[in-house]
């Protein structure tokens, strides 16, 4: 088992896939690494390096009482990058939370080695209801899951991955194997780090950070997500970020790198293999032919993945 040691002396658990050009891959939340798996293995099987960790407080990384903060949670990818030998033309891809690690680091660390970031069902630029944000999620949402967390922390995240997957009364995009598994992953989390971490999600604003996105950006989001709404975060990336590439997954949920793997990695593909001049035309191209325009890109990276 691979462990680093981050600046304020923290241990974090993480894997390396593949050779080629790095790819971080930073999960969410209350997750760890493998929830990257699937997308990993195509990565690494298509000429790349695929790098995922396990966050403080989470999976398989040391449970120190501070550090969960932005900030913080920042300095720790710049140390794994550090300690990966991450060091030029990398690409950042961040789920959920992981999407506020992105944004942290590009603009605390300039952007350092990073040539392309991906936003999936992110949490940028703020989760928040107010009065200038009035598309977030009201505070006493938040305040219910913390007590409902203190109260009774297992029954909470059975519940709570009904919503992430987008489980319904008859039909669900993934298997009871699948919502098991997140259910004991989330478990293996200290009730101190996923309290925190929910608080750091939930309240940070990275609304300044998003000038550092000045790298071809893709942005990843399911509409029907009910646990990051789309029209707060990825919608509001997009209208800020002139340059960014929004791809929407009509009726998808939070947690589309379980329901949507597939189409997942073959638009990461896509956007690594090229540019963001590879999603050119979607813009311009009705919604019906915009799939088959972002198929037709991922078919000439799998031909030819960079190596």
């Amino acid at each position: 088992m691979i462990l680093i040691e981050t600046r304020d002396g923290t241990r974090l658990y993480l894997k390396s896939w593949g050779e080629g050009r790095p790819v971080v891959l930073i999960h969410g939340w209350p997750l760890s690494a493998d929830s990257w798996d699937p997308v990993a293995l195509t990565l690494a099987e298509n000429g790349y390096r695929a790098i995922a960790y396990d966050r403080r407080g989470f999976g398989r990384s040391e449970q120190p009482w501070h550090g969960y903060d932005y900030d913080t949670f920042a300095d720790d990818l710049a140390d794994v990058m550090a300690a990966t030998g991450t060091s030029d033309n990398a690409a950042l891809v961040g789920f959920s939370m992981g999407g506020g690690e992105v944004a942290r680091y590009l603009s605390r660390h300039h952007g350092r080695d990073v040539s392309q970031a991906v936003l999936v069902s992110s949490v940028v630029p703020l989760m928040l209801r107010g009065d200038d944000n009035p598309h977030g999620v009201p505070q006493s949402t938040f305040a219910q899951m913390s007590e409902a967390m203190r109260h009774d922390r297992a029954h909470f995240f059975r519940g709570f991955f009904n919503d992430f997957y987008g489980v319904g009364w008859v039909t669900s995009p993934v298997s009871d194997e699948v919502l098991d598994l997140s259910w004991v992953t989330a478990m293996q989390a200290g009730l101190h780090p996923t309290l925190a971490a929910a608080q750091a999600f939930a309240t940070t604003d990275f609304r300044a950070d998003l000038a550092a996105f000045t790298m071809p950006t893709l942005v990843i989001h399911g509409t029907a997500d009910k646990t990051v709404p789309i029209d707060a975060t990825a919608r509001a990336v997009a209208a800020a970020v002139p340059h960014a590439q929004l791809i929407e997954y009509p009726g998808d949920p939070h947690g589309v790198f379980a329901t949507r793997a597939e189409r997942l990695a073959s638009d990461l593909l896509a956007f690594l293999g090229g540019s963001s001049s590879a999603f050119a035309d979607l813009d311009a191209a009705p919604p019906e032919e915009r799939q088959d325009l972002i198929d037709e890109v991922t078919r000439e990276s799998l031909v030819a993945p960079k190596l």
